[in-house]
């Protein structure tokens, strides 16, 4: 029987360790909190019972639960990752644990009057009675990702305390930066020997993923000129103009806000500068390919436009792909998410097949030859001080890897 307080107590364990990665470093970590929380594991896996234990310079964690039957049994991952998001603090995070949840207004920080309510998020409704861990309104919690290094983790000391449970060899793969696109960058999946594996790094109780967006990053750089307003007509180029145009032209209902399911987007996720010089930051997410393709080709012809409205020069933009849909790399071994929607079921859980709306380490994994499907962690509203987890969504995701082990060893 799995533990709740102990999953619970694990993971308020990490999630005190600031692994906030940054997109402005060029090293591997990008941020020295995650090799703190790689260093813990290294202890905790000795202690689970792990075996082929490293970490190498550039934060990667990889670890073994050996077989314990002699027939051939295909090797399986299990990956997490160390960081949290880089756009919300995780600094001096302070989870709070509320048992049997009532259906109310969850206060987080009353000094300020910030709540998690019901009204706002209707999904709570369907924990009352469970036991959620919350944010103290001021951070994120960080179960992107930590709560999938603990149901790893706590399914792993299961498996130890139950030789009864056949399972085949087990890897584990803990992995720095994945919320800044560089997760599988350095992955050594040769070394990590498995078959295929699955990301411990979804949603809600039931996610089960195989479909991600494509992704790419696009920087403006948006070069005016500066003249006073009062003698400026025919002579100044307002760089922040610039950028209000080139944001208008572009499709209102293809924003994160307006779309879901498959529908791509353009996000504007950055905007600074000044009359002289400003920057704009966007991604763009499709699943389609060819659709993927026409909106980066789009953002280079708005760039166009707008250095013959103004003059040559004025914008540059610098387009760079990130991943790619994992799709075409896991079909053509569709038996893995059978195994894991087998495996949910066997936990009481109903598998919802989704496309993931945004991407994982699996998706670059996927292509670099590790077939790496996303299993839920149970989390809900990541990446803000409104995330919340059910213990026991937790928990059915710890049932889930023990049942995946299980099956494919039998």
């Amino acid at each position: 029987m799995l533990n709740p307080n102990s999953i619970s107590e694990r993971f308020i364990r990490y999630a005190k360790i600031e692994t906030q990665s940054d997109n402005k470093s060029v090293s591997c970590p990008s941020s020295s909190g995650q090799i703190d929380l790689a260093r813990l594991l290294l202890i905790d896996l000795e202690e689970v019972g792990c075996t082929e234990i490293s970490l190498d310079r550039n934060g990667y964690i990889m670890a073994t639960l050996p077989a314990n039957v002699s027939k051939y049994v295909p090797t399986i991952g299990f990956i997490a990752h160390l960081d949290t998001s880089p756009d919300y603090s995780g600094k001096n995070v302070q989870p709070r644990l509320v048992h049997a949840y009532s259906g109310s207004n969850i206060p987080l920080d009353p000094a300020s009057l910030v709540s998690l309510s019901p009204v706002e998020f209707p999904e709570l409704l369907n924990y009352i009675g469970q036991d959620l861990l919350v944010t103290d309104g001021s951070t994120l919690l960080g179960a992107d990702d930590k709560a999938g290094i603990t149901e790893i983790l706590e399914a792993i000391v299961y498996l130890n305390r139950h030789p009864e449970i056949p399972h085949g060899k087990i890897r584990i793969g803990f992995t720095p930066d994945e919320e800044i696109g560089r997760g599988a960058d350095l992955f050594d999946v040769k070394k990590f020997g498995a078959e295929f594996a699955y990301t411990v790094d979804g949603g809600p109780i039931g996610e089960l993923e195989y479909e991600n967006f494509n992704a790419a990053a696009v920087a403006f750089h948006i070069q005016g000129r500066n003249v006073h307003p009062g003698t400026a007509k025919g002579k100044m180029i307002n760089a922040l103009q610039v950028a209000i145009d080139l944001h208008s032209m572009l499709p209102v209902h293809d924003r994160p806000e307006k779309t879901d399911g498959y529908e791509g987007f353009f996000h504007l996720s950055r905007i600074e500068g000044t009359v002289e010089k400003a920057r704009m930051d966007y991604i763009i997410r499709d699943h389609d390919f060819d659709r993927f393709t026409e909106r980066k080709n789009m953002l280079v012809h708005l760039a166009a436009q707008l250095n013959k409205k103004y003059s040559a020069g004025t914008v540059k933009a610098s387009v760079r792909d990130q991943y790619y849909n994992m799709k075409e790399k896991i079909l053509p071994v569709y038996h893995i998410v059978e195994l894991a929607a087998q495996a949910m079921k066997m936990a009481g859980v109903e598998p919802l097949i989704i496309p993931i709306r945004g991407g994982t380490d699996g998706s670059k994994l996927s292509f670099m030859g590790l077939p790496t499907p996303n299993l839920f962690t149970g989390g809900h509203n990541y990446h803000g001080r409104f995330e919340f987890i059910p213990v026991q969504s937790m928990k059915k995701a710890t049932e889930v890897i023990i049942n995946i082990a299980r099956i494919a060893a039998s």
